[in-house]
């Protein structure tokens, strides 16, 4: 009988961590239970949630005449409502949970259920913060080695002593119930042992303090992970907001530097290459996006480009071979432009007749393939293998490309001196911006 009895037990425990991690599979669910601020509507929409999730153990158990009582999570489930989702919550919870209990006979389920939702919600309005919460220890000699060790904030402590006797209390409070009124008007463990000892009463208390537990550390352990995940996400855009603003000066004091060689020599081109640089700062100051449709990074090309035309003349010739079908796909800002300016600076500007710069576009399967090839100078071999890691522009977009894609793209850049260079991108395309 003990074995069968300590078998309840056990699987008791393992339904719950079994419950929490099937649960975290939706993520409709993740994204209800992650959630720190609710409103009304969000917090109903919970209750009815963990109402139909731990109801359905109650429904199993009241359904099989108790042939299967460790499914049933009631008291745990509307506790767990209650500190997750405060009072409202765990009180509807604890309503909901209770139906089918109330249904098989057992009328003091509900209110019973009902106060310990509240008692959960108590226990979130006193968290120090809600980190606190996830971070509830069941191991009563830990909490107490840290209450009396300095470098602890003693209410932290306090907290984690009071959660654990608050799940105690809770079962406590269904114990003294059953044995009020019997196990027809509520349902408890206690009613497969004739006369519970002392180390009945651990086991069963034990228990349900963690089978509370589990089910936040393992939903702890998921929560911690999309912290991670929005904190990488911050970190790659605070890096990459890093890097536009590494180009974006480099370019202004290029092409500044144009304009005042242009005033002396010839006002009128000065004043129009102004012009145009306006225009280009105004489009720069307007974008916020990582990733825009590479028709308007071509867009942007063709403005940097006039600025560049009107000092080089005739001898810079510029041709695009865009497919109609790449147009639309999303590519990292301000990502031609640099290989662009490489292109014309050191390629091109040495040499007296001028050159070309060709862009092409095409998609190879699932993947966008940027070319960006001229006819200068070209690169002497021993800098070319050491230009990832040297000159703002080159690294930058290289960097850029890292952040977004991780390893998922290529770039490689082939040349020859005097005959030119060559630079290929090819990264993956995400949705077609319509």
């Amino acid at each position: 009988m003990l074995e069968q009895y300590l078998g309840i037990l056990l699987v008791k425990l393992a339904v719950a961590a079994s419950l929490a991690s099937i649960l975290l599979r939706f993520n409709l669910f993740v994204k209800m239970l992650l959630r720190e601020e609710r409103t009304m509507e969000q917090r109903l929409q919970l209750a009815a949630a963990f109402g139909a999730i731990f109801g359905m153990g109650v429904l199993a158990r009241v359904m099989t005449h108790n042939n299967y009582q460790a499914v049933d999570l009631g008291l745990e489930g509307c506790l767990l409502a209650g500190i997750l989702g405060g009072y409202v919550t765990g009180l509807t919870s604890g309503i909901l949970i209770s139906i089918p209990a109330m249904f098989n006979g057992e009328m003091v389920s509900m209110p019973l259920l009902a106060g310990v939702g509240v008692l959960g919600g108590v226990l979130r309005d006193i968290a120090p913060s809600t980190d606190e919460i996830w971070r509830f220890s069941p191991f009563f000699d830990y909490n107490v080695y840290r209450l009396f060790r300095s470098k602890y904030d003693i209410r932290i402590t306090l907290f984690q002593l009071f959660f654990a006797v608050s799940i105690l209390f809770s079962e406590f409070l269904r114990w003294s119930v059953w044995k009020v009124f019997s196990a027809q008007r509520i349902f408890s463990l206690y009613s497969q042992v004739e006369a519970p000892g002392w180390m009945d009463h651990c086991a069963i208390f034990a228990t349900t303090l963690f089978a509370t537990a589990l089910p936040l550390k393992i939903w702890n352990a998921t929560r911690n992970e999309k912290k991670l995940e929005a904190q990488q996400k911050l970190l790659n855009e605070a890096r990459l907001s890093a890097l536009t603003r590494q180009i974006n000066p480099h370019f202004l004091f290029n092409t500044l530097n144009s304009v005042s060689s242009l005033i002396r020599t010839n006002p009128d081109q000065a004043r129009t290459v102004v012009y145009k640089l306006s225009n280009i700062l105004r489009r720069l100051l307007r974008k916020q996006e990582n990733l825009n449709p590479l028709r308007e990074e071509m867009e942007f090309i063709e403005d940097y480009l006039s600025i560049e035309m009107v000092r080089f003349g005739a001898k810079l010739k510029f041709e695009k071979q865009i497919e109609p079908e790449a147009v639309n796909w999303p590519v990292p800002s301000m990502i031609l432009q640099p290989i662009v300016e490489n292109s014309i600076r050191h390629g091109l500007s040495g040499k007296v007749n001028g050159g070309s710069i060709w862009i092409r576009g095409s998609l190879t399967g699932s993947r966008l393939l940027l070319t960006i090839e001229d006819d200068g100078e070209g690169i002497p071999e021993g800098k070319l293998a050491t230009l990832f890691e040297q000159g703002i522009g080159v690294n930058n977009v290289n960097e850029r490309l890292k952040v977004l894609f991780g390893t998922d793209y290529r770039m490689s850049i082939d040349s020859k001196q005097g005959e030119g260079t060559r630079t290929e991108i090819e990264i993956p395309y995400g949705t077609q911006q319509r």
